[in-house]
């Protein structure tokens, strides 16, 4: 429920940024992110991606634990694609393509 009021209340006020509580996203966006990045977009990010915390070994796209993207970084590549990787902006919400960045980010220990 607080992840679904977050977003209510950062839609409303206009923001674009992800739900963010004391520089941490909420667990409901990070478990969601998880979801997507492991098996539920089209196609999963661990078939090509290596993520330990997802148990991903993926060899075409970056390993993401050794690249440690930055949430913009990772909220482009997702929105637009990069390479033979396809964006997501027509298959994942933009709740969706933030909960993934903020996943990838926190799960790589990026910034």
């Amino acid at each position: 429920m607080k992840f679904a009021v977050s977003i209510v209340a950062l839609t409303l006020a206009g923001a674009a940024v992800p739900c963010m509580a004391d520089g941490a996203a909420d667990a409901g966006m990070l478990a969601l992110g998880k979801a997507l990045f492991q098996t539920q977009a089209t196609p999963a990010c661990a078939i090509c991606h290596t993520l330990a915390d997802a148990g991903a070994e993926g060899a075409i796209g970056p390993n993401l634990d050794e690249l440690k993207p930055g949430l913009e970084q990772v909220r482009r590549a997702l929105k637009d694609g990069v390479g033979v990787m396809p964006s997501f902006a027509d298959t994942l919400s933009e709740d969706e393509l933030n909960a993934v960045a903020e996943y990838v980010v926190s799960a790589s220990k990026g910034g």
